[in-house]
């Protein structure tokens, strides 16, 4: 089996990534209009007919802001978390609304989304792998730290959407105020370059093909700046940078068959509990 999968936009400005098979697919957050996820699928050839669920990683408007009239339209359950629901004031129809649990596979067709808890500063934050078959696809943004469960699960992925929030040069010389750099950079924030440089370095698996760059930020990032940084360390592995503009083509993720492998130990330490800072 395989899976085909997209970023339709990645970045403050608003996260959608599609990932899905031949008849069935699922939409990993909807921080865009229905009206752009529409015409930038449309672009790429694909079908809002096969998009079967929309699963929330956290309560953002980055990542919500229009998965109540996608909802509505196409008629989607969402699965989000109660706390999630809350915090973001999700006013979906009650018809339409799926619970999920850490840990326990949601079994969409032929898919298999797992979610798993991460660092951020948000009530109840998910990050998520995709399955089908022997294929697996990891969606991982909006992370403050490398915790062991990402780590976990990233040596599971074919590919994987890896956050590459920030250069720490271009972070700390920057605009932003001095709380916001430390909320970024705070162990709740979000994923540096260094960061994401060192967990795809050390517990990429062997048959990860695609590493899709995401999440990049606007004023402290740059395309180029992180596309060659990664591009240097990855062999085989092609790297793609998701744009906060405009969608990526469209990837066919495979496997090359059953891979003896196994998962490296992990050597990051457990980070300690980072003092949560509020959003502005």
């Amino acid at each position: 089996m395989s899976l085909f999968t997209a970023s339709l936009n990645s970045g403050s400005n608003g996260n959608c990534y599609y990932v899905g098979n031949a008849e069935e697919a699922v939409l990993i957050d909807a921080g865009i209009s229905c009206r752009e996820v529409e015409r930038r699928m449309t672009r790429l050839g694909l079908s809002m007919r096969s998009v079967k669920a929309i699963f929330i990683s956290h309560e953002h408007s980055d990542h919500i802001h229009g998965v109540h009239k996608l909802s509505a339209r196409y008629r989607l359950p969402v699965y989000v978390t109660p706390r999630t629901r809350l915090e973001g004031r999700l006013t979906l129809q009650e018809e339409y609304v799926q619970a999920f649990q850490a840990f326990m596979p949601v079994t969409i067709g032929n898919l298999s989304i797992t979610a798993f808890p991460k660092l951020h500063d948000a009530c109840d934050p998910h990050s998520f792998i995709i399955r089908c078959g022997d294929v697996t696809v990891g969606v991982f943004t909006d992370l403050g730290l490398p915790c062991e469960h990402l780590i976990h699960y990233f040596q599971q992925c074919h590919a994987a959407f890896l956050e590459a929030n920030y250069d720490e040069e271009m972070l700390e010389r920057g605009k932003y105020p001095y709380f916001l750099k430390n909320r970024i950079r705070g162990g709740l924030g979000h994923l540096s370059n260094t960061q994401a440089l060192r967990l795809f370095t050390e517990y990429r698996p062997p048959f990860m093909s695609h590493l899709f760059l995401s999440h990049l930020s606007k004023d402290n990032n740059r395309p180029d700046l992180v596309h060659e940084l990664f591009r240097r360390e990855a062999g085989a592995t092609e790297i793609v940078v998701a744009s906060r503009y405009i969608e990526t083509p469209v990837y066919h993720i495979t496997s090359t068959g059953p891979v003896n492998y196994t998962p490296v130990a992990m050597r990051i330490p457990p980070p300690a509990k980072p003092q949560q800072l509020s959003l502005f």
